[in-house]
């Protein structure tokens, strides 16, 4: 997609046209950036704030899955299971096993990379991790391997979420900022449950909070699946939902995937087509993210450049506000309590919207440790820089992003479990609906034609054929909509005549159950499905 994916970690390099434009999109993100937001950042102390500023690394990375979620809900069995190989430092168990964060992420060989280290390191985006202190760092690690999926993506386990006040305490670092600091410039969060394990604790509650305005990112999966009956299932869906309806507060519902992530026999087998239908659309949505990279980024440099903007017009508000001689401490005492009432005058003289504000809270327990007297007044230039930015520079960005799309192939993670899933008879849908009969000589319909000739006779064919109107009689006894009995009858209707013979009456009847079991109409006739008699016209037509 971008060079970070072609130059970084054994990807695959482009040369030619595509390979200018991949150039180009990039080196347009970090130019923007530099030029345009980075100056209004620092002029208005943004980092002290809110977040680090971004680094060569943050544009030229691979995406990256940051997976968050309880003790022993199988974040690394999950990682293990879309490797299909172990990585260095990988623990599975029962009890709290993983107790660092780790970046799995492509080596030419197997390794650790120590956080102290790994924080120096240019080529990796996370220099910024620094400001966590040691504490962190010395649960912090790379792990390195080649691995064909790696190839596309990263991705971060993290330390499984205990309960109660002790574990939060003991940890030596603020986890929920370490974890909104990845949230940040990660592609997809995945958060992880336990079908016996649906309690929300104080300390994943908050660090889904911390998630906040990252929304877009988040997918849940609810593991384990096959441990449960149908009947228990429903019940556990259910309560997953109610759970999280209570922390994140959005009017959107969030995607759950239901499935067993791991490579074992399913404990429970009745809802197997579920479980793979939805690991299928789980895959497809990681696989897409070296596609959507170059977004993402960009929707990522948008809605920070917004934030730098509302967090300029605070700050030159606050230094407005301060008196220049006497009552300067009573006066920012005073400005920080009001800082609600100052949201809501800023909101209606600069025309912005209340989400772009920061979370005030925070903002006010920020604001404490800070001289007012030294924040710079409002300088409208870098403001104008970032609006021109915004209205202009991106256009122009979103349209050579196209530009790359149309002209490369689609990037799609490759290898490991994605391999699995995309050809050959366990491919999933394989000899199912429309698919089944593709691979067998004799026509699939046949089996049941004689069953469909007894209701074809009982029709008053006359020369072999039924009229439109007789087969209407039959077909909507299926109580499928006019719509899509009208596509099937067009399909089963071959030479076009308006008239339906026993093969293209078994046929019709044969697309009917298809639409009946669940699974969708094609949109042309498959050749496998084209009745005996009617094959060799179809051919010479051709």
């Amino acid at each position: 997609m971008f060079s970070w994916l072609g130059k970084q970690g054994g990807g695959r390099e482009r040369g030619g046209a595509g390979g200018d434009v991949v150039q180009t999109v990039t080196g347009g993100l970090r130019d923007l950036y530099l030029r345009k937001l980075l100056p209004l950042e620092e002029h208005y102390r943004f980092h002290d704030f809110h977040s680090p500023a971004l680094e060569e690394a943050d544009f030229e990375n691979k995406p990256m899955v940051l997976l968050v979620g309880q003790y022993s809900t199988g974040k690394t069995t999950f990682i293990r299971y879309l490797l299909e190989q172990d990585f260095p430092g990988m623990r599975i168990g029962p009890e709290p096993t993983t107790d660092s964060f780790i970046a799995v992420m492509y080596g030419d060989s197997e390794g650790n990379v120590p956080g102290n280290a790994l924080v120096v390191d240019p080529k990796k985006p996370f220099r910024k991790l620094s400001r966590f202190g040691n504490a962190f760092l010395n649960r912090f690690m790379c792990s390195q391997l080649p691995n064909e999926v790696l190839k596309s993506i990263s991705i971060i386990d993290s330390p499984g979420i205990l309960s109660g006040e002790k574990q939060r305490i003991s940890r030596g670092y603020d986890f929920c900022q370490v974890l909104q600091w990845f949230a940040e410039r990660v592609d997809r969060i995945i958060l992880l449950f336990d079908a016996h394990k649906l309690d929300i604790s104080d300390e994943f509650s908050e660090a889904i909070k911390s998630f906040r305005g990252q929304d877009d990112k988040i997918r849940v999966v609810l593991n384990k699946a096959d441990q449960v009956d149908t009947q228990q299932l429903m019940r556990v869906y259910g309560a997953l939902m109610w759970s999280l309806g209570k922390v994140i507060n959005t009017p959107e519902v969030l995607r759950v995937y239901i499935g067993s992530f791991w490579a074992h026999p399913l404990r429970n087998t009745e809802n197997r087509r579920l479980f793979e239908a939805e690991a299928q659309d789980l895959f497809r949505d990681i696989q897409s993210l070296p596609q959507k990279a170059a977004v993402r980024k960009l929707n990522d440099l948008i809605k920070r450049a917004r934030l730098a903007k509302v967090h300029a017009y605070i700050i030159s508000y606050l230094k407005k506000e301060m008196p220049s001689v006497f009552g300067k401490e009573n006066k920012k005492k005073e400005l920080i309590s009001r800082l609600p009432e100052i949201y809501i005058q800023l909101q209606r003289e600069y025309h912005i919207s209340a989400g772009d504000f920061p979370e005030v809270n925070k903002m006010q327990e920020l604001l404490e440790t800070c001289d007012f007297t030294k924040f710079h007044s409002l300088k409208p230039k870098l403001i104008e820089a970032v609006d021109n930015m915004l209205a202009n520079k991106i256009a122009s960005l979103m349209s050579l992003i196209s530009q790359e799309e149309s002209n490369m192939p689609t990037e799609m993670v490759h290898g490991g479990a994605f391999d699995g899933t995309m050809a050959g008879p366990f491919g999933h849908g394989y000899g199912e609906g429309v698919k089944e009969g593709a691979d067998e000589d004799e026509w699939v319909v046949a089996k049941d034609k004689p069953a469909y000739d007894e209701i074809f006779y009982t029709l008053s064919p006359i020369n072999g054929k039924i009229s439109g109107i007789s087969a209407k009689k039959e077909m909507v006894t299926s109580k499928l909509p006019n719509s899509v009995l009208g596509k099937i009858w067009k399909l089963a209707d071959c030479d076009g005549d308006g008239m339906l013979d026993d093969e293209e009456f078994a046929l019709a009847k044969h697309l009917i159950k298809i639409k009946l079991d669940g699974y969708e109409l094609p949109g042309t006739l498959p050749s496998h499905l084209v009745p005996p008699s009617h094959r060799k016209p179809l051919q010479t037509a051709e």
